[in-house]
């Protein structure tokens, strides 16, 4: 019981402490909450220290950090959120209907992504009830586009010609069910692109294992081999997909922009900017709760899924050297990750020598030609040089995050009761959040994308390491090598990091898009670098007011983000096979 005991207090340990630290956003912040108030309520009134003075009693903000974290957590108790410095309105209803928006879209946004991971694996699928997997690849490029394009792209493009041009769809607005089909595409093609990509890398190993053989022989439907195949892989997964649940519901600011949502997000973004703490507190605390309840749905999923093969150690793994499941890979798939690399370098290399900065206003929004290749903006500056420029700032730095990300994913995924707590906590925390709590505590800065996706790109990863170690620990082969003697560092380097490291190597290089989509996504919503920055994300906010007239403004950076999927994308299975071979 006091191993138990002192579980639970670990698990309840950082959720306590990032509640506490959201209660006292008002006392961190460095901005004066009573100048905040006094602006919005008085703009006309001086703020001299007897007024300031005032709105500080009123709001209790001198009573010190204990009695005004005490009086939140009690006010919540009784269901009372505070009062919004701006309008003087209660908060809880105002972010109840925000999050109510919110948790529709991620349903339906969900339901997209689900169906676009089953098209994405559908091929795998079909090959391997049929017993036809030999010499198959998993994947595609147009898989890694999907997960590559940036969504805020995905959802201007939609409103623009879906919704403006064609009107087949409501782009603008939030009056019932029609009206989230256009935002739950922009958010789940891209979900279901990365998730399609870790199933079907998974796929394989399921049909090469001996119950898919033994079900052949017996000559089960190929369509019933495919399911326990897919119910076989799932269970890895489910804990990234909680993660991309709590995502769509906070993550999801720039979309909710684009179509005029009143979801979390968009209030949380508002609010942040607005320095208007008692709305920030309120729709961070939703997003803990959304994230304790999806953790929780994951665990029990995965529980009625393999539960009794994890206790009893049945289970078989679903490693295997890419070499025995997939043949030898034909030559275009080899040199295509080179070719992507060649051509993203060549891209960079053209763009470099030219000046991102000058202007040329005689110029303005020109089409592609010889002496602007990608055409210019709308001040005439060259797409080339920005785009070129912007990959120092963009690229080198999702890197950089990205091999941070996996270091630390893999580190702490393996120490499962250290991590645990810490992935739930961190879950409820998505990059835009993040940047908006890093604002509102250090008045933001160009770190700030930075720091916000730093913090919580391990997630994933982590949780993806624990899942394929908790499934690892209960195969049968690892069960006979700890009976035989073998000690505990020997199975790790010779049982679980062969099985675990190759898919979270290539779990990470499969990120590394949506890594740079996060920074640049944070760029998009003003969090992130400013003018005249070349960076990516800045490129498409400053652009997309010209997308009808001048699209290769927006569509150049948007290339070289698709450009960067399609490279890692391709990267992923020689990688994998460079890691799981390496014994």
């Amino acid at each position: 019981m006091g191993s138990r005991g002192g579980a639970l207090l670990w698990r309840a340990a950082p959720a306590a402490a990032l509640v506490c630290g959201i209660g006292l956003l008002p006392w961190l912040s460095h901005t004066d909450p009573a100048l905040t108030v006094l602006k919005a309520r008085s703009a006309d009134r001086d703020p001299d220290p007897e007024a300031l003075a005032a709105v500080r009693t009123r709001l209790g903000l001198e009573e010190g950090p204990s009695v005004l974290l005490g009086r939140w957590l009690g006010g919540l108790w009784h269901g009372d959120a505070g009062r919004s410095w701006i309008s003087g309105t209660e908060v809880a209803p105002a972010v109840g209907q925000a999050l109510g928006a919110s948790l529709l879209l991620m349903a339906v946004s969900l339901v997209v992504a689900c169906c676009t991971a089953a098209a994405v694996c559908a091929r795998t699928l079909h090959l391997g009830a049929r017993r036809r997997l030999h010499g198959r690849i998993p994947g595609g490029s147009l898989s890694a586009v999907l997960a590559a394009l940036p969504e805020f792209l995905t959802a201007s493009v939609l409103a623009t010609v879906v919704g403006v041009r064609l009107g087949w769809l409501p782009a603008l607005g939030w009056y019932g069910p029609q009206w989230t089909v256009l935002p739950a595409l922009a958010l789940g093609l891209p979900a279901g692109a990365v998730l399609g990509r870790l199933l079907d890398d998974r796929l394989p190993a399921a049909f090469a294992e001996p119950w898919a053989s033994a079900a052949t022989a017996r000559g089960l439907p190929g369509r019933n081999i495919a399911r326990q195949a897919l119910r076989r892989c799932v269970p890895g997964l489910l804990p990234n997909l909680g993660l991309f649940a709590v995502g769509l519901t906070g993550g999801a600011v720039a979309v909710e922009q684009i179509f005029d949502i009143p979801g979390l997000g968009r209030t949380t973004l508002q609010a942040a900017l607005a320095q208007d703490l008692p709305v920030l507190q309120a729709a961070a605390l939703a997003l803990v709760a959304l994230a304790a309840v999806t953790t929780a749905a994951a665990r029990l999923a995965v529980g009625r899924l393999v539960g009794t093969a994890l206790r009893d150690g049945a289970l078989h793994t679903l490693h295997r050297p890419l070499h025995t499941l997939h043949g030898r890979p034909s030559t275009v798939r080899r040199i295509l990750p080179l070719a992507y690399g060649i051509l993203l370098l060549g891209v960079i290399a053209a763009g470099f020598p030219r000046d991102p900065l000058a202007l040329d206003t005689t110029t303005r929004l020109r089409p592609p030609s010889t002496t602007h290749p990608f055409g210019t903006d709308a001040l005439g500056r060259d797409m080339l040089a920005r785009v070129a420029h912007g990959a120092l700032d963009t690229l080198l730095l999702a890197l950089a995050v990205s091999a941070l990300a996996l270091v630390a994913g893999v580190l702490l995924g393996l120490l499962p009761r250290l991590s645990g707590p810490l992935v739930d906590t961190v879950n409820a925390v998505p990059p835009v959040l993040a940047a908006l709590l890093v604002t509102a505590l250090w008045r933001g800065g160009g770190a700030t994308p930075v720091v916000a996706v730093a913090v919580v790109a391990w997630v994933p990863l982590a949780a993806h390491t624990s899942a394929l170690l908790r499934q690892e620990r209960a195969t049968l082969h690892l069960a006979a090598t700890r009976a035989l003697g073998a000690g505990r560092w020997y199975l790790l380097r010779r049982g679980i990091l062969p099985a675990v490291l190759p898919p979270v190597v290539r779990h990470g290089l499969l990120r590394l898009p949506g890594v740079a989509l996060a920074l640049a996504s944070l760029g998009f919503l003003g969090l992130g670098a400013q003018p005249p920055s070349p960076e990516w994300g800045l490129l498409l906010a400053e652009n997309q007011p010209y997308a009808e007239r001048a699209p290769w403004a927006v569509l150049a950076p948007a290339a070289v983000l698709a450009l960067l999927g399609a490279l890692a994308v391709t990267a992923t299975g020689r990688a994998g096979a460079r890691v799981g071979g390496a014994r």
